[in-house]
């Protein structure tokens, strides 16, 4: 698991919501929140990596209670700054092994990691827990989603391991891949008005669709749908991510 002090600590949380990635639009957030509070179906969710609020504030706001399990203190600090954070329950820990207590409100509809977050667990059993946890706090008929990336090993010609994803005069950053071990780290450059130059690396384990339903089904989950994106698009060979949704049987 990558740990708040060394990749998610206040350092990164200070700057995250300013990211230029193309899911913090806010028509990119609203058709999140949309499907996830249809698949809420009128129940409870639970996100994990609820990070600086991002989905959970405004799928609250849509008024589907939402509970989050997150490791970093920072983010989390982020998030009960905003408008309605203090209203939303976070349990701190890893969200691979980490249990909300369902005592009194009884079990979640709807679990959700959103933004390649699955990546963040670096080790397969790893992932592997996260998907039987999801498993363990959802009623029977709930769902987990996962946003994550399709792996772009195609892109990789012989030789090489390394893909350049942004580039700038003021920010440049590439993924270095590992395709034995499935291992990857994602290296930022960002240079300053004054010229001073800033570099932080973040290590994840990729994923391939295939290996994620056979980790649902290690759980006792099936998949229902799987979409090229948030608008519900068809997932196709040439997909560059995919939002997918895996079912706990009823009975």
């Amino acid at each position: 698991m990558i740990y708040e002090d060394g990749f998610f600590g206040e350092r990164l949380a200070a700057t995250y919501d300013q990211s230029p990635s193309p899911e913090f639009e806010a028509d990119a957030i609203e058709q999140a929140v949309a499907v996830l509070a249809e698949l809420a179906a009128g129940g409870r969710a639970l996100e994990f990596g609820i990070g600086t609020g991002r989905i959970a504030l405004p799928l609250a706001g849509r008024g589907v209670p939402v509970h989050g399990i997150d490791l970093s203190r920072a983010m989390v600090a982020r998030m009960r700054a905003k408008r309605g954070g203090n209203d939303i329950g976070v349990s701190i820990g890893d969200f691979a092994t980490t249990a909300v207590d369902t005592t009194a409100d009884g079990p979640f509809s709807l679990a959700y990691l959103v933004f390649n977050t699955i990546m963040n667990l670096t080790e397969q059993d790893a992932q592997v827990a996260c998907f039987r946890n999801a498993a363990r706090h959802l009623a029977p008929g709930g769902c987990f989603v996962i946003e994550v990336m399709v792996p772009e090993l195609r892109r990789l010609p012989p030789g090489q391991n390394t893909i350049q994803f942004r580039s700038g005069p003021t920010d440049w950053a590439c993924t270095v891949y590992d395709t034995v071990t499935q291992d990857a780290t994602c290296h930022y450059i960002t240079v300053s008005a004054d010229g001073r130059g800033e570099a932080r690396s973040i290590p994840f384990r990729y994923i391939w669709p295939a290996e994620l339903d056979l980790m649902a089904r290690l759980a006792g989950l099936r998949l229902r749908d799987r979409w090229d994106n948030w608008t519900r698009e068809p997932f196709t060979e040439h997909s560059t991510r995919h939002v997918s949704v895996w079912e706990k049987p009823i009975g």
